[in-house]
């Protein structure tokens, strides 16, 4: 196992590993005070960027707007081998397909056959909701 640094591409490998469910590990430079990560779904978008959605009022996007230098980490669960991916780089809001893609993630993530989840799925979809992509700039992996 290595760890190696890209210059943003996202290899076959990286592809892989990141369109298995995981929770992502969303950290923004932006704001007063330490850093905060914040746990997020998220997708790789077919042009390498990442996506996420958010709540347009959430402190998320606050910070982004402050300061758009993002990075979000993934990596294997508990009893799995040490495997990761941090993908550091700028990030923007966007207005437009959030709730297509909360759609997509809540797919990904939940059993939307449970009535509950399912429910909750379209309280975020119907809310105002905004995406948060980060174009890589940086990449960085271990294990593999």
């Amino acid at each position: 196992m290595s760890s190696t640094t890209s210059n943003a591409e996202l290899t076959a490998a990286d592809r892989e590993f990141l369109a298995t469910p995981r929770i992502g590990f969303l950290t923004v430079a932006g704001g007063k005070g330490l850093p905060e990560p914040r746990p997020v779904w998220f997708e790789v978008a077919d042009d390498g960027t990442v996506q996420l959605f958010s709540l347009n009022t959430s402190p998320k996007v606050r910070r982004v707007q402050q300061d758009p230098r993002a990075s979000l980490v993934a990596a294997n669960g508990v009893g799995e081998p040490e495997n990761w991916i941090a993908i550091s780089g700028t990030a923007t809001i966007e207005e437009d397909g959030a709730g297509e893609l909360a759609e997509r993630l809540g797919a990904r993530y939940w059993d939307l056959d449970d009535p509950e989840k399912a429910a909750a799925l379209t309280s975020m979809v119907e809310a105002d909701l905004v995406r948060i992509v980060i174009r890589p700039e940086r990449i960085s992996r271990y294990g593999g």
